[in-house]
């Protein structure tokens, strides 16, 4: 297919519900403005300008042209946040190669298992990457500095396809699944643009601003803060990911890199509020702060708001499968006698509806009811899964008849007396870690897969002075003898990222159960606090 040029379009045009242009807009109207500022080591920055972005992602696409893929033709891109990735993916999005984001951290098995599912044309991996031994049918390539290295060539594909349709996948996330499979959430272009269209409404950020992101490639947040960045002519800061387990390495790079905003689960605030508040207090730059993913303790969220009292500081609430829905501002000072921070209303261009069990639709303030929402910014559903995807997706219920989806969230929520909604938990065993999606059922299924376990059942654990953790109580098999924790997190760890594996092993005699025959997790939940596991 031929690469030309696209034609300098107003952002708001039709051209702008691709991925690829919307995010390099700024390149057209303020090309030698910085879109990547990265830390590279002792305080030595390397700054990539929109033109030279713009540039790669010419290159990049060039090179994967070259290698006969077709639109639709899934590639995996295996790399941490950086100029080249970023780079990569906007060659994906041009060309409409939906694009796949891993872990260099990703177990084996779980990328086999995903190359596999996605029947995957293509592994992509910088070139510090270290994976080794991929399956046959998927071909393989390295990239770095503008240029790609094919390893292993892809199968040759017949070019069925001749234009690029705004209703095409962009990319595809895998979070945890709760059928114990990874699930993988397939947005549209038209889907990811009308989110950020909704997003930068919100003036968060603006040219001038550089918004560091927290959070791995593989995730939606970090995508999030890539379409806040570009989209609205900020700079995106990478923080590598080995820098973010030590606070005075982070804040130094905030500081370093000259950070005005920065994006992350509320967690990455926790050592440096503990142990550096003296040097946290002296990033006088951050204008902005926002956080999603879990709830921020209050007590923490209040000494953030006395040391950056120039911050705006912003609760983000949503789900993978529309990026994430609403934006909503800590109230400053927050109240002392605040209990629980709100959700607020969903952004522009989209709504929040709640739900009851018999499929009402929820008015009145402090009535419990699930969150469904109504988006253009919806997933076009989960790969290969058309029962779990119809699940998510139903028909609105302000108006059935419509034909029109909305996604069934999950999430229970109350409102407050002018409307505005309060998260109350799920309605099923998800959960969040450290702003990371969790099946329990998938990390069960997993244990059960041990020859030695004849029963499981895993929780979160709160635990003082450190974050939630995950605790799995396993009844061993008849004869199985003494089961051994090593043994069990590094079966777990094959197949399992690290924040999925349980930090905590009990062995009780049985499982509680319900008068249902289900576990009694509440049960099970109470000989924690009575020391009787």
């Amino acid at each position: 297919m031929t690469i030309a040029a696209e034609p300098a379009v107003l952002r708001h045009s039709a051209h702008s519900e691709f991925l690829h242009s919307f995010l390099l807009a700024a390149a057209r109207t303020a090309p030698d403005s910085p879109a990547v500022v990265e830390f590279v080591a002792n305080g030595e920055l390397r700054e990539t300008s929109y033109r030279r972005l713009a540039e790669l992602a010419r290159d990049y696409a060039e090179a994967l042209d070259s290698l006969g893929l077709d639109i639709g033709d899934r590639v995996v891109l295996e790399s941490d946040t950086s100029t080249q990735a970023l780079a990569v993916l906007l060659a994906c999005s041009r060309l409409g190669l939906p694009f796949v984001p891993v872990s260099p951290e990703t177990p084996d098995e779980r990328l086999h298992g995903i190359i596999e599912v996605t029947g995957a044309a293509l592994h992509l991996q910088a070139d510090d990457g270290r994976r080794t031994g991929l399956p046959e049918g998927v071909g393989t390539a390295r990239f770095g500095g503008g240029r790609l290295a094919p390893e292993r060539p892809p199968a040759r594909r017949v070019r069925r396809r001749r234009e690029l349709c705004p209703t095409d996948t962009a990319y595809m996330i895998f979070t945890s699944g709760t059928t114990g499979r990874p699930k993988g959430v397939v947005m549209s272009h038209r889907a990811v643009t009308s989110f950020y269209r909704g997003m930068c409404a919100e003036g968060l950020v603006g040219p001038g601003a550089r918004v560091a992101s927290t959070s791995p490639l593989q995730f939606d947040f970090s995508l999030l803060d890539i379409g806040l960045a570009l989209g609205s002519g900020a700079a995106l800061v990478p923080v590598p990911r080995t820098l973010m387990r030590w606070p005075t390495r982070f804040l130094r790079v905030l500081a370093d890199t000259g950070a005005t905003q920065v994006n992350g689960v509320p967690s990455i605030w926790r050592q440096a509020l503990r142990h550096l508040p003296h040097v946290l207090e002296t990033l006088t730059g951050i204008r902005g702060v926002l956080f999603c993913g879990e709830e921020f303790p209050l007590t923490e969220l209040r000494q953030l708001q006395r040391l950056l009292p120039g911050a705006r500081l912003v609760n983000c609430y949503g789900a993978t499968e529309s990026m994430a829905c609403s934006f909503t501002d800590v109230p400053a000072p927050l109240p002392p006698d605040l209990e629980r921070l709100s959700i607020g209303y969903a952004h522009r261009g989209a709504e929040m509806l709640l739900v009851d069990t018999a499929g009402r639709l929820v008015d009145g303030p402090g009535e419990t009811g699930e969150i469904h929402l109504r988006t253009p910014a919806l997933f076009t559903g989960y790969w290969g899964d058309a029962a779990a995807s119809a699940a998510a997706r139903v028909p609105d219920p302000a108006e059935p008849r419509s034909g029109q989806l909305v996604l069934r969230t999950g999430d229970l929520a109350y409102r407050g007396p002018d409307g505005e909604l309060y998260f109350r938990g799920r309605a099923d065993s998800q959960v969040q870690l450290r702003g990371n999606r969790v099946e329990l059922g998938e990390v069960e299924r997993r244990l059960l897969e041990h020859e030695d376990v004849a029963a499981v059942a895993v929780l979160v654990r709160e635990r003082d002075g450190a974050d939630p953790a995950l605790a799995a109580c396993v009844v061993a098999r008849d004869g199985a003898g003494a089961i051994d924790d090593g043994r069990l997190t590094a079966f777990c760890a094959r197949t399992l990222p690290a924040y999925m594996i349980p930090a905590e092993f009990h062995y009780p005699a049985d499982l509680p159960v319900t008068a249902h025959g289900k576990v009694d997790r509440r049960a099970l939940a109470a000989r924690f606090t009575t020391g009787d596991h």
